[in-house]
């Protein structure tokens, strides 16, 4: 199935996105996107024969337990009111803890990669396949980017997404921005990747821009496309021709002009990398197939496996949110400046989902976010963070003015309204009564 060329589809950039010119699809962020309340912009694109793919990030196939129900009707229930030829997921883990591991659940809050192990794979193999007989139209998967290494891999990145592939015939989603990220950060090979993998059973491609910080990548999709993750894509390109390929940016978004050049740029690349090539065309996946090493193609995985995934992702997820010891055999610098990427990224998340924050707190909001992010692991996504974070500056009688604790008293009782009253709900309306004896 050819995509064309594409862009994803953000609200900031609605206005751009409809104007831009030779734009043949668009991907959303799944969970943004509210079945029978379609942005008008959404609206309008599919009117005009825009495709538009829903972009899962919440899923967390990667991770030890299978996956929610609840999670993959929802996905199902957006490809289809989108009309959707697929749907793409990504190859990570976002929650650990819980029932298999007797311990609480916690929640990233980000994308982390699963370790390329037997263990890890058959356990995605299996999450995979329930994801598919649950979806109503293909499943395409993402390589991540990734700051920190698990110890031990017993599989390369080629390898593990060729067995993935072979074992559920899921198709790929390739992220050359996500392989450039890997190379300067974990010092993998592109171009080894590339050899390895079933490039006939890329779905479509990611292209996004990132910034180097002392000696570190950071995939931000909130700066331009650079060369290197250029060069990955005509390597890709002279192996395969891919049916679509997607310009990604989530943040600082340019002018709209800047957006048409970095397409334009995109499909120059492409035609270049093309030239004279006998690349394969890809989008052709197959069926799912019975070989492997390690005798475990179609079986599923066994309780002890799950177990061993569950506890080693619990350790790792609580080392980078609840400040426990770093796992043994881990870089504990890199797990310390992931660490400090989840806090940043809650802050900037919940500043978003809950502007009112940072307006009723002003320049101390990120300092004071960041302090109860250290000892306050996320438990159950980004707005239930808000009003944690609300409740806890209330209960330690803050903001200290007034007025502005006012404000945020306010703020969290509206929005609280509808939850049990906890210890920590009285204390913060004493609170607030003792400010009205005032």
């Amino acid at each position: 199935m050819e995509l064309g060329i594409g862009i994803g589809w953000r609200p900031e950039i609605a206005d751009a996105v409809d104007e831009l010119p030779g734009v043949d699809w668009v991907e959303v962020v799944a969970e943004n996107i509210c079945p029978g309340h379609l942005p008008a912009a959404l609206t309008r694109l599919r009117s005009r024969g825009t495709r538009i793919i829903p972009h899962g990030v919440s899923l967390g196939l990667g991770g030890a337990d299978r996956p929610c129900e609840q999670r993959l009707a929802d996905l199902a229930e957006r490809a289809t009111e989108l009309g959707a030829p697929l749907v793409s997921e990504h190859i990570a883990f976002v929650r650990a803890g819980g029932v298999l591991t007797a311990s609480p659940l916690l929640e990233a809050g980000h994308l982390l990669p699963v370790p390329r192990t037997w263990d890890a794979l058959k356990v995605l193999c299996e999450n995979v396949r329930i994801a598919q007989d649950s979806l109503p139209v293909p499943l395409a998967l993402e390589n991540i980017a990734a700051l920190i290494s698990w110890p031990d891999e017993e599989l390369t990145e080629g390898q593990f997404l060729a067995e993935l592939v072979e074992r559920t015939g899921v198709r790929l989603l390739i992220d050359v921005a996500n392989l450039h990220t890997n190379h300067v950060n974990r010092g993998e090979d592109p171009s080894a990747a590339l050899d390895e993998l079933p490039v006939e059973a890329i779905a479509y491609v990611h292209v996004a821009g990132g910034i180097e910080r002392d000696g570190v990548w950071h995939d931000t999709h909130a700066h331009p496309v650079t060369q290197p993750v250029l060069d990955i894509l005509t390597e890709l390109r002279s192996r395969v021709s891919p049916p679509g390929v997607l310009l990604e940016r989530d943040d600082d978004f340019p002018p709209q002009a800047e957006l048409a050049a970095e397409l334009t740029t995109i499909r120059r690349t492409l035609a270049a990398a093309g030239a004279g090539t006998r690349a394969v065309a890809a989008g052709g996946a197959g069926g799912r197939t019975a070989t492997s090493r390690e005798g475990a193609a179609v079986g599923h995985s066994s309780p002890a496996g799950r177990e061993r995934v569950a506890l080693a992702q619990a350790a790792l997820l609580s080392a980078l949110v609840a400040g426990t010891p770093a796992p043994e055999g881990f870089d504990s610098r890199r797990l310390r400046v992931q660490s400090r990427a989840l806090a940043a990224k809650r802050a900037d998340v919940v500043a978003k989902v809950a502007p009112e924050l940072p307006e009723i707190l002003g320049r101390g909001y990120r300092a004071a976010f960041l302090a109860y992010a250290k000892s306050r692991p996320m438990r159950d996504g980004y707005r239930r963070d808000a009003l944690d974070f609300a409740e806890q500056l209330l209960v330690a009688g803050h903001p200290d003015d007034d007025s502005a604790r006012r404000l945020l008293t306010r703020w969290w009782e509206e929005r609280a309204a509808a939850q049990p009253p906890r210890r920590a709900t009285r204390l913060v309306r004493a609170a607030r009564a003792a400010l009205v004896r005032r």
